[in-house]
């Protein structure tokens, strides 16, 4: 996938997947993910499901970029479970996605061949589950401008079908936007055109 492609594939909503070896349970679960602020929120409401879970690992990709991901074995050894989870998410091709897995310990260890292929057929049993759907990737501008050039921006934002995410309208208006990447500089370009209408590039997603 390269950094200048306008679309990534991801899941459309949270599956479930397992797999079973030598007495020990591997529970994977799939979200879709936007940013790293909700990790916590995540591994907690996973934590909260199995309490008594020996491991919750978890891998997650972030954006067409492939070199941005995390990681984590939470006490496995080393390489032997977010790894795999994230090479799962390579191999599926997707993105703004993360995979937590649960480890449930059997009594017989696995070894760490049988540890990768465990976590990896997890996730590969979760991803299996999951409507895979196409999105555009998207950056997000905040727009401050005068009160009397509303007119004037909502008119682009409406030529142009632009999301709004948020507005405040007041004497001061702001309003945040969503513009897919290849329509950016036709949609700022106008604009910026605008008299005294200040853009701030917030993040992309």
């Amino acid at each position: 996938m390269s950094l200048f492609e306008d679309t990534y594939q991801t899941i459309a909503r949270e599956t479930e997947g397992i797999f079973r070896d030598k007495g020990s349970k591997f529970i994977a679960y799939a979200f879709p993910f936007q940013a790293e602020s909700e990790l916590k929120a995540r591994i907690a409401d996973v934590k909260a499901l199995h309490p008594k879970a020996r491991h919750h690992c978890y891998a997650y990709r972030l954006t067409v970029d492939p070199a941005v991901f995390r990681v984590n074995d939470d006490g496995e050894p080393s390489g032997t479970a977010g790894r795999p989870i994230l090479n799962a998410l390579l191999s599926a091709g997707l993105t703004n996605v993360i995979v937590i897995v649960v480890r449930y310990f059997g009594g017989t260890l696995l070894g760490v061949p049988g540890l990768i292929n465990a976590y990896k057929s997890a996730t590969v049993d979760a991803i299996a589950q999951a409507e895979v759907i196409s999105k555009t990737v998207d950056d997000c501008y905040g727009i401050s401008f005068d009160y009397l050039s509303m007119n004037d921006v909502m008119r682009i934002l409406k030529e142009e079908q632009v999301q709004v995410l948020n507005q405040e309208f007041d004497n001061a208006c702001y309003m945040e936007i969503q513009v897919r990447k290849m329509e950016v500089n036709t949609v700022i370009g106008k604009i910026e055109k605008i008299k005294d209408c200040k853009i701030t590039y917030l993040y992309t997603r």
